[in-house]
């Protein structure tokens, strides 16, 4: 890193940083979530400033002889990845069974770092960064698309005694590919009802949404009382 700079060199890198962080920003704003264009541009800015302030004080590092102040000016960076961490928490959100909020919330940290690299003098190192950053948001979420991921769910079921047995709905799902975590029963309210609990895994394609098939086809049976239920839902918008 070198340990003088002039305007012309600040001004690149600041310009560097901006057309870094608009880019990745791009991909959150079109995502429509709340970290986006504007809030992506001033963390990698917030970063890229503080780097340069560094840089301009790295002349100024070691204890002066008539001070017990030892100065580090390093630990600037790193207290901007720290710090960047409250930001990145405050855009996890969980509602219920669904988590949202990872992938933006790794998105600003992952900028800081670009930021911290191009205002640090490494711009070779900064742009690559970028390069991966778009190709991971941009690329990857095609690949996503093609992937199947495992699904995770809660059934409740409330069955007439006189109806099926559990012995025969475990086997059907069984046979559909859902894979019983946990399967618990209980007396209902009434005699002749019991209630029926269990966890279901199952792997599903990416554009696959709603309720899965069964769950509709259990909702038609006559010996089925009442219903309910609720998937566990991930996203890493």
């Amino acid at each position: 890193m070198p340990t003088t700079l002039d305007w012309m060199e600040i001004a690149r890198r600041l310009a560097l940083t901006v057309l870094a962080g608009s880019l990745v920003g791009l991909n959150r704003w079109e995502r429509g979530r709340a970290a986006g264009l504007r809030t992506t541009v001033l963390v990698c800015l917030a970063a890229s400033v503080a780097m340069i302030q560094t840089n301009v004080l790295i002349g100024t590092a070691g204890k002066p002889p008539d001070s017990f102040v030892v100065m580090d000016t390093m630990r600037l960076p790193l207290g901007i990845l720290t710090g960047i961490g409250f930001i990145g928490a405050g855009a996890i959100l969980r509602r219920g069974s669904v988590v949202m909020g990872v992938t933006t919330a790794a998105t600003l940290w992952f900028v800081t770092v670009i930021g911290l690299c191009l205002a640090g003098g490494q711009i070779k190192v900064g742009l690559a960064g970028l390069g991966l950053c778009l190709m991971v948001l941009w690329g990857f979420r095609r690949v996503e698309k093609r992937l199947r991921r495992e699904r995770m769910g809660t059934l409740w079921l409330t069955i007439d005694s006189k109806g099926g047995a559990e012995e025969e709905i475990q086997s059907r799902l069984g046979g559909l590919g859902f894979r019983i975590v946990s399967w618990a029963q209980q007396n209902g309210n009434l005699p002749e009802r019991r209630k029926l609990h269990c966890e279901l895994r199952w792997m599903a394609d990416s554009n696959e949404t709603g309720l899965p098939r069964f769950v509709e086809l259990l909702a038609r049976r006559n010996d089925i009382v009442e219903i309910e239920w609720r998937e566990v839902i991930a996203t890493e918008s």
